[in-house]
């Protein structure tokens, strides 16, 4: 048996987002119509290393031939903080189909994952964004999102002034956006149609003052236990709209507020397939918390994995030599 091998400047030059895109939507669909197997996710902090973390993802979709073991280091401290590879294996035999880099799949498929709810929970006419944390996660959600709608302006905010304003270079010269930093959280989000937070927070910071009527807001940050970007009471304030109830409530936004399955309205698949509403005027405040499932990991890994096999990326190991 032939393992296909994959690194990150190979997967780079492989992957359409709006091709992914597409995927990823009907993942979400079938997800919240059809789950066979509820998300899972070991998780492990690492002995003597500070808010490092050995995070384990296993990945299965009803539509998808396969099945992932994604296994993930995070180590805020360095760069990246998240390194990583994704297994793809044969879903009835078990073989080893490929190995292949995590990083930028993830980032990706996280970046699409979002802006898919972001786009969906957004007022129609809203233009101007608001990216708090001026990381690669930041970068990743502005670029998936401007494929999905117009932007007419984007203000950054980061705890490191520096930051944002490479930021705002950096993604000014890529979009031909008007992109603006600015020295302080209120004034980055005070007049935003839509907020975008991916931080590594663990107190809430966004608090329903400081938005006005009508704002969309994505929370990426809480991702595991005991980290939280939006308050309780705003989430109370409005719709909230998460990627999976159970997740959400152990270790994403609800959950790090403190707060109750019962102040989530939807999963982003019952959106989708219209069981339930979205946004119904232009005065509600909406709230997406995704902290990432890992069927999004084995819809972007089979894409790629079809995509090398016909463009001959990669090599070949046979690990059972």
């Amino acid at each position: 048996m032939e393992t296909l091998l994959l690194n990150r400047s190979e997967i780079e030059s492989i992957i359409d987002p709006l091709e992914l895109y597409t995927r990823l939507v009907e993942a979400f669909k079938l997800d919240s119509s059809n789950r066979t197997v509820a998300p899972q996710r070991a998780h492990s902090r690492l002995l003597k290393k500070e808010n490092s973390a050995m995070i384990l993802f296993p990945g299965i979709s009803s539509n998808v031939p396969a099945y992932t073991v994604k296994v993930h280091s995070k180590f805020p401290s360095t760069t990246p903080a998240i390194t990583g590879v994704i297994n793809l294996h044969d879903i009835e035999t078990g073989n080893l189909l490929a190995i292949m880099d995590s990083t930028y799949i993830t980032a990706v498929r996280t970046g699409l994952s979002c802006a898919i709810g972001t786009h969906v929970l957004a007022n129609k006419h809203a233009k101007k964004v608001a990216i708090i944390g001026a990381g690669v996660q930041g970068q990743l959600q502005l670029r998936s999102l401007s494929h999905l709608r117009t932007i007419s302006k984007v203000t950054v905010f980061d705890t490191i002034m520096q930051n944002a304003k490479q930021f705002a270079e950096t993604m000014h010269e890529e979009l031909q956006i008007p992109i603006r930093p600015c020295s302080s959280l209120q004034e980055a989000v005070s007049e935003s149609d839509i907020i975008i937070s991916a931080t590594w927070s663990k107190e809430p910071f966004l608090f329903s003052h400081m938005i006005k009527e009508g704002t969309h807001i994505t929370t990426l940050g809480p991702d595991q236990p005991g980290k939280c970007e939006v308050s309780a009471e705003l989430i109370k304030k409005s719709t909230f709209v998460c990627d999976n109830i159970d997740l959400s409530l152990k270790m994403g936004a609800i959950g790090g507020a403190g707060l109750s399955k019962s102040i989530i309205h939807a999963e982003l698949g019952e959106i989708l397939t219209e069981r339930k509403y979205g946004r119904v005027n232009d005065q509600q405040i909406t709230i997406y918390g995704a902290v990432g499932l890992a069927f999004q990991d084995l819809v972007s890994a089979w894409y790629v994995y079809q995509k090398a096999k016909s463009l001959h990326k990669g090599r070949y190991m046979n690990f059972l030599e």
